[in-house]
């Protein structure tokens, strides 16, 4: 079994909010073989609580307009470390970049296939690594 259709359609409007509000290292993966309660994961991260709140806010906004889905479960948010938006279909992490490393997602869920995001969702860490090494 792979993710459905609707799973598909929430992570890529998903990872396009969180790529617009320059979410760091955006990724899905699809967990349905290996979960009953979800399809698909999506991870992202910000170096700050404030940017993790934008993300969320991001997030939350784009799949209410675009796909009129609303998180049926939200965890975390107060403390902005964290937090979890679960869809059903698709649980959302936003997380602060030392609680990434720290918990280490991607490596737990790394023998589940990664899902195709959009071109340029990433795009921005790019454009950042260029900045950094041109003024090197």
């Amino acid at each position: 079994m792979t993710a459905s259709d609707r799973a598909a359609q929430l992570v890529r409007i998903a990872a396009e909010a969180a790529g617009d509000k320059l979410a760091d290292d955006i990724l899905a993966y699809d967990v349905s073989e290996q979960l009953v309660i979800t399809d698909a994961f999506v991870l992202c991260s910000a170096p700050n609580d404030r940017q993790v709140r934008a993300i969320v806010d991001e997030v939350e906004k784009r799949l209410r307009e675009e796909a009129g889905a609303k998180p049926v479960r939200r965890e975390g948010e107060r403390e902005g470390r964290w937090v979890l938006l679960d869809y059903a279909d698709v649980i959302v992490h936003i997380q602060h970049e030392e609680d990434r490393m720290f918990y280490s997602l991607e490596r737990l869920w790394k023998d589940c296939p990664l899902l195709d995001l959009p071109d340029g969702v990433n795009a921005h860490r790019e454009q950042r690594r260029a900045v950094g090494s041109a003024s090197e």
